[in-house]
């Protein structure tokens, strides 16, 4: 069987573990982290969790940790083409012949009651090729949720919620509290906790769980906040920095909250964690790009892809649609489900 042979048997086989669904709970996967050496506590990570953004959060700190000289590890999902972009060493989606390495490493390894789902066991690859690839951050994107989500095992220097909204109701919850309650499982005991969520609900249960786990928490429009520019460019009021005159490389109006949130993160982990310099937190967010987000893929004829999946993320299409093509004919091609697999 040749190599390419190998990682297509590899892929199916991945693919296959789709037919045990979605199930929530950390004990699979602490199983098969275990049998590899718990390899996630060899490096240094950062958690990213809420409904919309999570992936062009933890793709501009990622891009920023790199401009600053670490070697970093991305894991988000889902994947557009191809299973390795969901996992990323300085923003490059690792090799064929990695995943195939990273699949034959867990292949026999204990999972505990039951057959690991698709998702955790690509968790447990990521997890895996981090620490083999010796990188020094690693930003991890949440799939589902937070509490019961496979990422949670991890031991993080930073935690970030960018917002709550309704989804993913029959195994988070029916309402805001409970979504919100869900999604901050990923607080930790003394980790600070970075968010955007704007309910009064997510707002009060976000902050109770902090204050149960002496976790500082910090808001934008409280702690820290932005303000747009005429120019498209924006003025961040930080934690404790004023910084003016920003960009971000990735389109629409919410990418200035979610790039807010993102120089929050930078200024609580320079106090004692990582050495950012601010040439490298604007090269950073510049330089980031993120496919299928209001993403230009043609300029003649103007083709932009979108991954607007839900009812945030389709007002967010509309409002840059309105503001930056009117008057202009637009069609709309939408696709009833995603060819890739969460």
């Amino acid at each position: 069987m040749n190599s390419k042979d190998h990682y297509n048997k590899c892929i199916q086989t991945m693919y296959g573990l789709k037919r045990f669904g979605i199930k929530l709970g950390l004990s699979t996967i602490k199983s098969m982290m275990h049998a590899l050496g718990n390899p996630q506590d060899n490096f240094s990570c950062i958690h990213v969790a809420g409904t919309n953004g999570k992936g062009s959060i933890a793709s501009s700190i990622a891009s920023i940790l790199k401009e600053s000289n670490y070697r970093v590890g991305l894991y988000t999902s889902p994947h557009l083409v191809r299973f390795n972009e969901r996992i990323r060493i300085n923003n490059q989606p690792v090799s064929n012949k990695n995943i195939v390495e990273a699949y034959e490493a867990l292949k026999n390894v204990s999972t505990g009651k039951r057959e690991p789902t698709f998702f955790e066991y690509s968790t447990a690859m990521a997890l895996y090729e981090f620490g083999k690839q010796k990188v020094d951050w690693a930003v991890i994107e949440t799939g589902m949720g937070g509490r019961l989500d496979a990422t949670n095992i991890i031991n993080p220097a930073l935690t970030i919620i960018s917002n709550i909204s309704l989804e993913h109701r029959m195994y988070l919850g029916n309402t805001i509290k409970q979504i919100a309650g869900e999604k901050g499982g990923i607080i930790k005991n003394n980790i600070p906790v970075v968010t955007g969520a704007g309910q009064k609900s997510a707002i009060s249960t976000l902050k109770d769980i902090a204050r149960k786990k002496s976790a500082p928490f910090y808001r934008l429009g409280d702690e820290f906040k932005v303000r747009r520019n005429k120019n498209e460019s924006f003025n961040y009021f930080g934690i404790e920095n004023t910084w003016r005159d920003l960009r971000t490389g990735l389109r629409g109006n919410h990418q200035i909250d979610n790039a807010g949130l993102v120089l929050a993160a930078c200024e609580l982990l320079n106090k004692n964690k990582t050495e950012s310099s601010l040439m490298s937190m604007q090269r950073g967010l510049e330089k980031n790009r993120w496919p299928g987000r209001l993403d230009i893929v043609s300029e003649n004829p103007l083709i932009i892809l979108d991954g607007a999946h839900n009812i945030i993320a389709t007002r967010r299409l509309v409002n840059y649609l309105s503001k930056n093509l009117a008057g202009r004919n637009i069609t709309l091609t939408a696709k009833d489900k995603p060819g890739a697999v969460a």
